[in-house]
């Protein structure tokens, strides 16, 4: 299979392509070409730290005070030929530019074309002393000054992305179109690896003494060079009664780094920030290949379609068949103690999917609609040992499935303003038999099948003089077949009585857990004039987890509130905003650890106006806050050790992580003549990070070579822009 894939020189060759469309035929002014160029010179205040959350996606995370801006929109349309060509572009001096190029005779043919670019800063702040950082062959030596004392590093990731299409109209009742799409991504991303020794996947390595460590967590930041194309064909036929859609779609990636290679001294700090030799063992493991995204590819052909038997009766339809396979060369990339006699992973796993639907109106005020959807996803991977380590040996699983999903749906319109709906849906899905020589980790029972039933009423009113509203309520219930006990690689045993069949503390899988889940959604829609209109939106859910385990996902529960609002004072000057509450609660416990209540609440609101004072002057802005807070409360199991109750007594539990941002904007435009205009932006942003995944009270999160990673708490970043727009004559 060959992988289609573009070379860097693609971006030259669309740019060309555009310039080339727009400028050939710029004589024919009298036909209706219009052009206008934008050019403007941005300053930025604070520094890299201010800037993490605010220039991720930018292209405004550097230290630079200035920036430029430049944008051209130009149309063309011909009377002969009957043809358009449209090329936009924006932002053509930043990390963010965008061209598009649209060539079109409507009816008849349409060619298109884009390139695309954006660069993904990661949110913080990296010190390192690694060689070779976003390397395939990273050096890792412990700091000598401590923690803090290396270089500043920076991950980032640049998307590069092409795409071209071309739709050709055979008759009224044939088109067929293609579309090509390539994206380039380089760079690197926060990545690492970590052990405690000793460990049953690692016997040989021995864990922390008085004088060596055996415990380590490094940052290894994963080297990004790789390209996706896809690939997609469509024809569409449409007669008077009958609709078809036939189409392929390819997928292609292909990694250059096949894997991560580090180097690892041989002393590095322990958890109390001692410098010490590693342990015996600990180096080698720490020092192995890291696999990384391997190639791989995926088809898939469809067939989709309607048919009107009457006025009233429509069926859909759906066929597909897709296969998606991963073959990479275990040597080739560098990958060693592959089984006997096996050179690649075969990966392949066949996907069939067959959908068919009705849709009628046998009253005037009756609808019905039914669904059915069946799919059968093949895992063809062969089965071999990969793992021969530790306190046994096991082999990769089969992941097959087979999903049934049933739907029906009747709508009575009770009279003008009135409409009720009643729903039911039923989902089942196998996932075949367990892989006797695999095992699991983490968990203490699998299921083969889990059916959900659920169903929802909903009344809503229609747009009235000035209302409109509905309220919705959903009900669903999943349960599966007997819980599947473990055997640690000799397969998995049935069990008919959970109660005598597990532990206490055992832990069932949510996922395949009998759940109950709730749901009640209101909305209304209120205009009582023609200034002003509010739309109200409240929703209400709750899961309950049946398992026979005292451990595990009890309970999760959701609200949300929002209104948002517009107001017109007059036919110049106008208002509008919004607010907003969430709330999501898990609650969970651990045998012989803690049982913990997440809570995590977010507000905001935003409020904006837009005016025009003078014919020449428009002006408009908003103000944007939203407020993030995760709290974790935290108690024991009473099995909970010692060391436990010390350490929760000692710290309190996990802090809370608080997140805030205000974002205060304002524009404004000033026409200087009928072609040309001035417009100044003014963005002043706050934000407000403490999240103790990458430090806590100014101490930041440190890796075992002394590397750190952490986030300025407050991060101010305010921007001033000014914009020409000059519209060719």
């Amino acid at each position: 299979m060959t992988t289609l894939v573009f070379s860097s020189s693609f971006r030259r060759t669309l740019v060309a392509l555009a310039a080339c469309a727009a400028c050939v035929p710029a004589s024919a002014q009298s036909d209706g070409a219009q052009t206008t160029l934008s050019a403007g010179l941005g300053l930025v205040s604070g520094s890299s730290a201010d800037h993490a959350v605010f220039g991720q996606y930018n292209g405004l995370r550097s230290d630079r005070a200035a920036f430029g801006t430049l944008g051209i929109d130009y149309s063309l349309r011909k009377q002969a030929s009957a043809t358009w060509v449209q090329l936009q572009g924006s932002n053509l001096l930043g990390d963010t530019r965008e061209l598009d190029l649209v060539w079109k005779k409507p009816g008849d043919w349409e060619f298109s074309a884009n390139y695309g670019e954006l660069v993904h800063y990661d949110p913080v702040t990296v010190n390192t002393g690694v060689q070779g950082a976003g390397s395939t062959t990273p050096q890792v030596l412990a700091l000598p000054g401590g923690p803090g004392s290396g270089a500043d590093l920076e991950p980032k990731t640049k998307r590069s992305a092409l795409g071209v299409g071309f739709a050709k109209w055979i008759n009224p009742a044939l088109q067929v179109q293609v579309d090509l799409k390539t994206e380039n991504k380089d760079g690197s991303r926060l990545f690492g690896v970590g052990i405690n020794c000793p460990s049953v996947i690692a016997p040989g390595c021995l864990g922390s003494t008085g004088i060596r460590t055996g415990w380590a967590t490094l940052m290894l930041p994963e080297p990004i060079s790789a390209n996706h194309t896809q690939i997609e064909a469509r024809a569409s036929y449409a007669a008077e009664k009958l609709r078809l859609n036939l189409g392929y779609y390819g997928s292609f990636y292909r990694n250059n780094n096949a894997t991560l290679n580090p180097g690892v001294g041989s002393s590095l700090y322990n958890p109390l920030g001692d410098l010490m030799p590693l342990s015996s063992g600990l180096q080698a493991l720490l020092s192995q290949p890291l696999a990384l995204p391997p190639d791989n590819r995926a088809h898939q052909l469809d067939m989709s379609g309607s048919y009107d038997f009457t006025p009233t009766t429509r069926s859909t339809f759906k066929l597909a068949y897709g296969s998606a396979s991963q073959t990479d060369n275990f040597a080739g990339a560098g990958l060693g103690a592959a089984p006997a006699g096996v050179a690649d992973l075969g990966g392949r796993v066949n996907t069939k999917l067959a959908k068919i639907g009705l849709t009628s109106r046998p009253m005037p005020k009756l609808s019905l609609s039914a669904d059915l959807r069946y799919e059968n996803r093949d895992d063809q991977t062969p089965i071999a040992v990969y793992n021969t380590e530790g306190v046994g040996t096991y082999t990769n699983r089969n992941l097959s499935s087979r999903k049934t999903l049933g739907k029906l749906q009747a709508n009575w319109q009770f009279s003008s303003d009135y409409r009720g709906t009643l729903a039911a849906e039923r989902e089942s899905i196998d996932r075949g038999v367990f892989t006797a020589t695999s095992a699991v980790s983490g968990i203490s029972a699998l299921r083969d099948q889990t059916d959900e039933t659920s169903v929802r009423a909903e009344l809503r009113r229609r747009m009235s003089a000035d209302f409109s509203g509905s309220v919705t309520l959903s009900s669903a219930r999943r349960n599966g077949s007997n819980w599947l006990r473990d055997n640690s690689g000799r397969g998995l045993s049935e069990v008919a009585d959970p109660a005598t069949g597990f532990l206490p503390t055992a832990i069932f899988m949510p996922n395949l857990a009998d759940r109950r889940r709730d749901k009640i959604k209101l909305f209304a829609d209120w205009q009582p004039s023609e200034r002003l209109s509010v739309q109200f939106s409240a929703e209400d859910g709750k899961d309950r987890y049946d398992t026979p385990s005292l451990y595990g996902l009890h309970t999760t529960r959701m609200n949300q509130f929002s209104v948002d609002w517009s107001y017109a004072f007059s036919e110049r000057w106008a208002a509008n905003g919004y607010a907003m509450r969430g709330y999501q609660n898990l609650n969970q416990s651990r045998p012989a650890g803690y049982i913990m209540a997440f809570d995590n609440t977010s507000t905001g609101f935003s409020l904006g106006f837009s005016g025009k004072p003078a014919g020449q002057l428009e002006i408009g802005g908003s103000l944007t806050h939203v407020d993030d807070k995760s709290i974790y409360a935290q108690t024991l199991d009473p099995l909970a050790g010692a060391d436990s109750v010390a350490l929760l007594a000692a710290t309190g539990g996990l802090p809370d992580i608080v997140v805030r941002q205000t974002v205060l904007k304002f524009f404004g435009k000033y026409a200087l003549d009928k072609r040309s205009l001035l417009r100044v932006d003014v963005v002043y942003q706050r934000a407000n990070v403490n999240d103790w995944a990458w430090g806590y009270n100014g101490v930041p999160f440190v890796y075992s070579d002394g590397s750190t990673v952490s986030q300025k708490p407050t991060q101010n970043v305010g921007v001033v822009g000014l914009t020409y727009v000059y519209r060719l004559p």
